[in-house]
């Protein structure tokens, strides 16, 4: 994950750990998975054997709606972001299976898909 993206990622993990609270919700219901990064070939090949798949979003919200299973959220710096054709495709199979998948330009933006999310 380069590094804006990670910077947007922990404040919005951090602004989370407060407002969970306020919807009633465990902190652990919003988690990253790990599934980008660098890594070398031989643990790249063990993690694809394992099961890790390239365009999954970034944290998924473990928690349903009235509507959806539960919220995926990918990433982005706030500007210039690029989503790839994997994390489209991905972002597609997720929504025609039930869950809401969103791409978010920066923490606030993702902070204001999971209010609304949790809001209705």
């Amino acid at each position: 994950m380069k590094s804006l993206e990670h910077t947007e990622q922990v404040t919005l993990m951090q602004w989370w750990a407060l407002a969970c609270h306020g919807f009633g919700l465990h902190e652990n219901t919003l988690f990253a998975i790990p599934n980008g990064g660098e890594r070398n070939i031989i643990v790249a090949s063990k993690l694809k054997a394992e099961g890790v798949r390239a365009g999954v979003p970034d944290l998924f919200l473990a928690w349903a709606n009235r509507q959806y299973g539960g919220l995926f959220i990918e990433m982005k710096k706030p500007k210039g972001g690029r989503v790839s054709d994997a994390q489209k495709q991905y972002i597609e199979l997720l929504t025609e299976s039930g869950y809401k998948a969103v791409v978010c330009m920066g923490w606030i933006e993702a902070k204001a898909a999971i209010e609304d999310y949790l809001r209705g």
